[in-house]
């Protein structure tokens, strides 16, 4: 992570705007804090992706707060088709400064450079390919699948350069790593398996009440400990080992696989418990 901050600082002054992606079921735990001091001031459109899995009345603070701070703003589903003169034109509008600059020096037009920037497995590689309507860089579920700085045309208008995935030294709060472990943005193991799933039971619990018993077929009654909805989950989907005792290795990854590809309809983490 240090190396690719520091490809970073060393490739800024060849870039006009900054892409940052953000997952919008976490909106703030997938902000790395190192985000100001690694941009140096660079105009910025911030992506909310993966938003068709996202709470969009949960989001809109966060996209309304990021707007008060002078943010560009934009939530999309790479997976689906992007609009991307739109997305072209809001480029050159943030580097319209540096454009006319240009011009005005006699130099001739040329397209936007924008460098893109996100955490691990937060939808860059997947953005890009969509952006050029072919496979150029490999996607995949795990964190960290891009590995060098690479210029690549998008759009006559538009160049982007794509990095790695950039996580910070270290969590000061236990509720972000829980919430990017979650999504798959760090790994498993950084958190015990079963704090990530019985945290993200309990807010489920608490914000999206019904949600996991309508999914898995069980009624979900607030009296029960989130280990006995834990329990319930296992049943209901026969996750279970000898003499009925419950798998509890098969239900981490059941949960985990069913919250990541939003099978409990959209949701966002971020505010639960005003813990981040």
């Amino acid at each position: 992570m240090a190396k690719t901050a520091r490809q970073v600082r060393e490739r800024l002054s060849q870039v006009d705007v900054i892409f940052e992606l953000l997952d919008a079921r976490a909106p703030k735990s997938s902000r790395n804090p190192m985000m100001h001091e690694l941009t140096a001031g660079k105009p910025r459109l911030i992506f909310y992706t993966k938003a068709d899995l996202a709470d969009i009345a949960r989001l809109k603070p966060f996209i309304a707060e990021a707007e008060a701070n002078g943010y560009a703003t934009l939530y999309i589903n790479a997976l689906k088709g992007l609009d991307v003169p739109k997305i072209v034109n809001m480029a050159r509008q943030l580097a319209a400064p540096v454009l006319e600059k240009e011009k005005r020096q006699g130099r001739l037009m040329r397209p936007v450079r924008a460098m893109i920037l996100g955490i691990p497995n937060v939808g860059k590689s997947t953005l890009i390919n969509q952006l050029v309507s072919r496979r150029v860089t490999k996607v995949g579920d795990v964190a960290g699948i891009t590995k060098h700085l690479q210029m690549i045309r998008i759009h006559e208008h538009l160049e982007l350069l794509d990095t790695p995935g950039i996580l910070w030294p270290k969590f000061e709060d236990q509720h972000v790593a829980i919430k990017l472990a979650l999504l798959g943005s760090i790994k498993e193991h950084v958190v015990p398996l079963d704090d990530i799933v019985l945290k993200a039971i309990n807010w489920l619990r608490q914000y999206y009440p019904n949600r996991l018993g309508n999914h898995y077929g069980f009624s979900e009654s607030k009296y029960l400990t989130d280990l006995e909805v834990l329990d319930q989950i296992g049943r209901a989907r026969g996750c279970l080992k000898k003499g009925g005792l419950i798998d509890y290795d098969r239900v981490f990854d059941l949960f985990l696989h069913d919250l990541r590809h939003g099978k409990f309809g959209p949701i966002v983490l971020d505010g639960l418990d005003d813990d981040v």
